[in-house]
Formats: structure tokens, C-alpha cells, sequence
């Protein structure tokens, strides 16, 4: 009789086993899960994460992680099912395969959204996942310190609950351990905890986060280096002092073989962190010059394409915009040519006004900077872009303000004369740095005449009274007034009038 009894037990428990098997081998294949949405697979998995076979418990909450981890509907519904108290109360008791299942779930419900991320913290989640961070186990601190990055990921007060929880030092120590996907993840929180402000950036820095990300910049593996890269620029980007804390970690010129690695994102991450250190101060961006990264970003932007480009372009902006000096480091480094060609060729309206702004930058500082631009072809190029009509109203903004501050500073005139094509906002530079260089200029006025320049400026309609007009009649002060009325558009209607009213008989 005991032995019947027993296989109704048993044939129960082989039952719930294959259930939750099955139903967290469904929820893998996004095609199940309105299925399993509607036939209440919520309501049914709970009561399994307490149940008495631990490989039941673990498979049930696989189930809930991977339902969880498809949609924020989902993941709203274990919230609403009270699943995470029973969550959290078993993290801090069961075996470590329950404690990687269940970090896993409280991972995937916190990633939607920051509403979801707040019911895990209410959940007193907290407390037990940096419990997590001293287990043995490395696979267990792995899937805590994960949940915790995608905690503090969305919010400054999300990631203050889980600096305030005590996390910070304990994934500084799992990024110390010998296994990759711990180091990974763990940089991985740490950057999504000092992203936020720079209280929060300063507690990672206390805690003696940098040299040791610093010392990995140079690893083998790829992905580590991507989230040590990310981590230093989200460290660097708040504030100078914290920008120097990064450089003195002696991370040049390390990172600069960052540039020409393998995987495209340790390149992009290298070239947004020595963009957030450019940016701050010119001290910072000279320490950057002379270690040789601006030859190194030149190369970077030549060869990267689309979004990856924009770091490298905005580097190269910030660098040149501190001084004549740093700006001709660009120069000399060949900067042009690429930053052209990201304005001429790259789709994207954004990464065309990052270049245009980098090109002011760089031509606004003196004659020789703008004479740079201006063989180079890039006012024309500038121009274009300003015109055109699918542009955007940054990209247009950018692009004038560029051609403005390069154009008053050029007195290169063969390469001002195809901007006397320009609409009168930006025609008025061009003719009024015309009207400062002619005058002392004896060669200058002669081939003005010769190529077609002073004819051009007599067909402009400037209202009389406007800057333009000024500038134009300016320039015609210059030039003897048969000239002048030789080139002016009515002069061939003058002269056949003129015949017409002349009368050699009288």
C-alpha cells in the first residue's frame, strides 16, 4: 500500500519536474510567450519557488527570469504576482545554482525601466545581492553584481540605493578576480553607478577603482577592455580633478593602442574616454598632444565609420578649440581631411554638425589656421551643407557659425570667391573681409578684377543701408569708377542707350 502511495508522490513530482523544465524551454522562443502569458503561467510558476525539490525551485525561476527578461509587461507581472519577497528571502538561503536563477530573475524585471527597477530595491533586494557579492562562488557574485549594475543604471537616486547598500568596495574586489566574465561585469556595474554625477563617480575613485581598471586597459580580452574603457570615460567625463585622476592612473599611452584595436567598440570606448579628458582643460589636452593621440585619433576617425566616428570628431574639436597651438597640432596632424570627409559623406545630420563645429574650431583662430580650411576646400563644403534643404536646423546652425568665425579670420581671397555665391547672411563676411584685405593690396585688387570677383559683388542686391551694401561700396572706393561701371550688370543696357541717344550728324 506504502509503495502506491509513494508513486502518486512521485509521479506529482516527475510532473512538476517536467512542467517547469518545459515551461522555462518555452519562455527561450519569443513566439511562446503570449501563450504563456494566457494560460496564467505566472500564478502557476510561484508557488514552485518554494517547493521542496531544489532543481524545481531554480527551473521555476529560469521560467520567471527569461518571461521577465522579454517585456516590461512581464516583468510588471511578477511584480504584481508578489514574486520578488520570495525572490529575495531565498537568496539568502538557498544553494548557489537557486542564488544564480534568482539574481538572474530580479536582473531582468529591474532592466525595463526605472519603476521596475525601484520595486526590486522595495523589495529588499539589496541588502541580499551584495550578500551575493561574498559568496565563493564565482558564477554567483557574476549574476549579483549584474543585477546591481542594471539597478543603478537607470537613475542617480537607484544608483545612490546601491552605493548606500555597500556594493561599491565589493565589486571592486570581484573586479580584482581571476575569472573574465566576473571582471566584465563587475567594470560594467561600476561604470553604470559613476555615469550619474560626480558625487557617485568619487565614491568608485575612493573606493580605488581607477589604477586598477587603469592596469587592464592593456588585456587581451576585448570585452573587458570595452567596459574598462567605458568605466575610466564615465569617471573622466564629470569634472577636471576627476579627468586627472584618470590620467594619472597613467593610462597614456595605453589607451591610444585602444584605437587600433581589433573590436570596434574598444575602439569607440577608447576614443569617447580621451574625448571626456580632452574636453575639460587645455593642460589636459596638451598632456594628450604630446603623448602623440591626436596623430592616433586622425588615424581613428579615417578608418571608423557612422557613429563610431563622433567621439574621435568631438576629441579633435575640443583639443583644437583651447588654443592657436593645439588647434595647429590638429593641422599638422592632418586633421582636415577626415573631418571633411565625415561632413561630405557621412549620412547622418548629427555627425555632419559635430564635424562642421570641430572645422570652426580648428579655422577660427588665426589667418593661417583658416587658410588651412580654406585650401582644403571646406568653406565650399561648409556652404553646401548650410544650404541644403534636408539639413537640419543644428547641422545648419553649426555649420554657419563655423563658416562665420573661419571666414573673419581668412585672408586667403582666391579661396573666398566661390562664397560670393552665398545667400546675404553669409555673404556679408566674405565681402567684408574683401573689403579689409584689398585695400592693402595691390596684387590682391588686380586678380580680384581678372577672376570675375569684382563683377560677381556688383550683381549682389544689397539693400542700401545694410552691412553688405557698406562693404560692397567699400570695395568700389578701390577701384576707378569706369572699372566699376564697366562691371556693373545694367552697364551693356547703359551703353547701347547711350548709342541710341548719340547722334553724330548734330
Amino acid at each position: 500500500m506504502s509503495r502506491a502511495v509513494l508513486q502518486v508522490f512521485e509521479e506529482y513530482q516527475k510532473a512538476r519536474v517536467t512542467f517547469v523544465q518545459t515551461v522555462a524551454d518555452l519562455a527561450t522562443r519569443p513566439q511562446n510567450i503570449d501563450a504563456l502569458q494566457n494560460a496564467g503561467v505566472m500564478a502557476l510558476l510561484r508557488p514552485l519557488l518554494l517547493d521542496n525539490v531544489a532543481s524545481i525551485q531554480q527551473s521555476a525561476a529560469l521560467a520567471l527570469g527569461r518571461l521577465a527578461n522579454y517585456s516590461d509587461e512581464l516583468a510588471e507581472s511578477v511584480v504584481k504576482h508578489e514574486i520578488l519577497p520570495q525572490l529575495v528571502y531565498s537568496l539568502s538561503q538557498q544553494n548557489r545554482f537557486y542564488k544564480k536563477a534568482a539574481a538572474f530573475v530580479l536582473r531582468a524585471v529591474s532592466k525595463h525601466s526605472p519603476q521596475l527597477a525601484q520595486a526590486v530595491v522595495d523589495s529588499g533586494a539589496l541588502e541580499a545581492l551584495v550578500t551575493c557579492l561574498e559568496e565563493f562562488d564565482p558564477s554567483v557574485k557574476e549574476s549579483a553584481a549584474w543585477a546591481l549594475g542594471y539597478i543603478a543604471r537607470h537613475t542617480k537616486e537607484l544608483a545612490q540605493t546601491v552605493v548606500d547598500a555597500g556594493a561599491v568596495p565589493l565589486l571592486v574586489l570581484c573586479f580584482q578576480e581571476p575569472e573574465l566574465t566576473l571582471k566584465r561585469i563587475s567594470a560594467s556595474a561600476l561604470s553604470d553607478i559613476c555615469k550619474h554625477s560626480p558625487e557617485l563617480a568619487q565614491v568608485v575613485v575612493d573606493a580605488g577603482a581607477v589604477s586598477l581598471l587603469a592596469k587592464d586597459i592593456s588585456h587581451n580580452d576585448a570585452p573587458l577592455k570595452r567596459q574598462v574603457c567605458s568605466c575610466l570615460s564615465q569617471i573622466a567625463k564629470h569634472s577636471v580633478d576627476l579627468a586627472e585622476v584618470v590620467v594619472e592612473a597613467e593610462i597614456f599611452p595605453r589607451i591610444l593602442h585602444c584605437l587600433k584595436d581589433i573590436d570596434e567598440f574598444v575602439r569607440k570606448n577608447a576614443a569617447t574616454c580621451i574625448r571626456e579628458i580632452a574636453r575639460h582643460t587645455p593642460d589636459l589636452a596638451k598632456l594628450i598632444v604630446n603623448a602623440g593621440g591626436v596623430a592616433a585619433m586622425v588615424d581613428y576617425i579615417t578608418e571608423a565609420r557612422g557613429n563610431n566616428r563622433l567621439p574621435g570628431i568631438m576629441t579633435l574639436g575640443y583639443i583644437a578649440a583651447f588654443s592657436e597651438t593645439l588647434a595647429l597640432a590638429v593641422v599638422v596632424s592632418k586633421g582636415i581631411p577626415p573631418l571633411k570627409d565625415a561632413l561630405i559623406n557621412e549620412p547622418e545630420d548629427h555627425l555632419k554638425a559635430a564635424s562642421a563645429w570641430s572645422l570652426g574650431q580648428i579655422g577660427r583662430h588665426s589667418p593661417d589656421h583658416a587658410r588651412a580650411l580654406a585650401e582644403a576646400d571646406v568653406l565650399r563644403r561648409l556652404l553646401a551643407v548650410y544650404l541644403h534643404q534636408d539639413s537640419s536646423e543644428d547641422l545648419q546652425t553649426k555649420a554657419k557659425r563655423a563658416l562665420k568665425s573661419v571666414i573673419q579670420k581668412c585672408t586667403n581671397l582666391p579661396a573666398l570667391e566661390p562664397l560670393l555665391e552665398a545667400p546675404p547672411n553669409i555673404l556679408k563676411y566674405v565681402v567684408q573681409q574683401f573689403a579689409k584685405v584689398l585695400p592693402n593690396d595691390l596684387n590682391a585688387r588686380r586678380s580680384f578684377v581678372q577672376s570675375g570677383g569684382l563683377q560677381k559683388i556688383q550683381e549682389v542686391n544689397a539693400e542700401v543701408g545694410s552691412k553688405l551694401h557698406d562693404f560692397v561700396q567699400e570695395i568700389n572706393t578701390w577701384y576707378p569708377p569706369e572699372i566699376v561701371q564697366y562691371y556693373s550688370p545694367n552697364y551693356a543696357e547703359t551703353l547701347l542707350k547711350k548709342m541710341d541717344e548719340f547722334n553724330p550728324t548734330q
